[in-house]
């Protein structure tokens, strides 16, 4: 089934919609979330939470991409439970960790209510990867994207950690060059 007719389903209110989704992209956003919560019921859970925000979400908005819509989805929930269980954890967790390093590169005039700003923003960023070497992109997105811990990312390349937290200060560095050449920092 196509994610036209998918998104047709979500519209006209049918349970069939979720059955479809659940089909089509379980996987993608199982993957999504354990990737970040690193817990198969935390995912499980993240995946479920998702298919009722896409069902409540539908109506109003009809996304253009339905994978990158649900991704988006998966994350934020996945994220969300992660803070909540690390919040008891003395030190918190690797979430803030990785989101406070890439603020740094980011504009601090980016304002959520200007959604033409973040969209040029997260342009500016996509191109930014593709732009990167693979190893460099799987680094980027390792860290940034399924907020993966330096030790993970350092032992699934057989690098030492210092070696991985340098290269991404060097990407947070040339991430920040390239927006300030785009004009968005």
């Amino acid at each position: 089934m196509t994610d036209s007719e998918i998104v047709d389903l979500y519209w006209q209110r049918s349970e069939r919609a979720i059955a479809e989704t659940d089909n089509k992209y379980g996987r993608y956003c199982h993957h999504i979330a354990y990737a970040v919560c690193s817990d198969r019921q935390d995912a499980e859970e993240c995946v479920n939470d998702t298919w009722l925000r896409a069902w409540n979400a539908m109506p109003d908005k009809r996304p253009s991409l339905l994978s990158t819509f649900l991704g988006r989805i998966t994350r934020n929930l996945a994220i969300n439970r992660l803070e909540k269980r690390t919040r008891q954890k003395r030190g918190g967790g690797e979430t803030s960790l990785a989101l406070d390093e890439l603020a740094e590169c980011l504009p601090s005039e980016a304002d959520p209510v200007r959604e033409i700003e973040l969209q040029e923003l997260r342009e500016a960023i996509r191109r930014f990867v593709e732009g990167l070497g693979e190893t460099e992109q799987k680094v980027f997105v390792a860290r940034y994207w399924y907020l993966a811990p330096v030790e993970e990312i350092s032992a699934r390349l057989g690098w030492t950690q210092s070696r991985t937290k340098s290269l991404l200060f060097r990407l947070r560095k040339r991430l920040r060059a390239f927006l300030e050449e785009e004009a968005l920092w």
